[in-house]
């Protein structure tokens, strides 16, 4: 694969929703099962819920990044949501989000029968240098939503899959108080993701040497690229600015990684009742 050129190698399809299959209430911007155009079914998260088109935004950047660093995650597609799609739903809460979406959507490839990630059940399909390659990935974004209470991590036909990543790249909802000391945060919650734990230092090195090899401007630009217009309410070049910043030498958030992986080390195991 070759990441010294332009990121095309992931183009996103755009697919109509042409059936409202059920819900998902685990989160609080209610997305669904929705059957397209070519029969297949996605996970589909609406513009009409939760902090709208810039969740979208970051699911799609987000998801795209993970593609580019080989990182496991179901297959993305641009979902248009006609007009009348899901009159006929009784839920009053469904029919405004649907009514405030029409247009294009965010969708990820529907895992059926996949189970969320406990780690005393499906720990051993994740390896430290997986581990510690998806906790740069989610310090370098910002992602806060893969901790223990709440993984994210869907483990499927005994691979693990990372999901659900609209509260990542949380600057973006107020870029106007987004200076040099916020754009490098090195991002403290990493503290609480769900594979710290698993993670050693020499994995951290590398996963963090083989990230910012892949992660080119013309990559990041690529990636950027398959945001569809209509979904963006800030240019480009500002979330472009972003991600190379951070992206620069000497990165705190490695930095944090280890610093919050060697004082967990030193903290017991908390008891069964104190994770739920």
């Amino acid at each position: 694969m070759l990441f010294g050129t332009c990121y095309n190698l992931f183009a996103v399809r755009t697919l109509t929703a042409t059936r409202y299959v059920q819900p998902l209430r685990e989160g609080g911007s209610l997305p669904a099962v929705v059957e397209t155009e070519d029969g297949a079914l996605y996970v589909v998260k609406f513009r009409g819920a939760g902090h709208g088109a810039r969740a979208l935004v970051a699911e799609l950047t987000t998801g795209l990044m993970a593609m580019a660093l080989d990182l496991p995650t179901p297959a993305l597609a641009l979902i248009d949501v006609p007009a009348p799609f899901g009159r006929s739903e009784p839920d009053p809460e469904i029919q405004d989000i649907l009514q405030k979406s029409h247009g294009i959507n965010v969708g990820a490839v529907y895992l059926d029968g996949a189970f969320n990630f406990d780690a005393t059940a499906a720990g051993d399909l994740i390896d430290s240098a997986l581990a510690s390659r998806i906790v740069w990935f989610d310090a370098f974004l910002t992602n806060p939503d893969r901790t223990h209470r709440n993984p994210n991590l869907l483990i499927w036909r005994r691979n693990p899959y990372l999901i659900d990543h609209g509260s990542a790249l949380y600057a973006h909802h107020d870029w106007e108080s987004v200076d040099d000391a916020r754009t490098r945060t090195p991002f403290p919650l990493i503290q609480h993701h769900v594979l710290l734990g698993r993670t050693t230092a020499m994995d951290v090195a590398a996963a963090d040497r083989m990230a910012v090899e892949r992660l080119t401007p013309s990559t990041i630009d690529g990636i950027l690229a398959e945001i569809p217009d209509e979904l963006l309410s800030d240019p480009r070049s500002r979330y472009r600015e972003y991600l190379l910043r951070r992206l620069e030498a000497p990165r705190e958030f490695v930095a944090e990684i280890n610093r919050a992986r060697e004082a967990a080390a030193g903290v017991p195991p908390r008891p069964l009742k104190a994770r739920r």
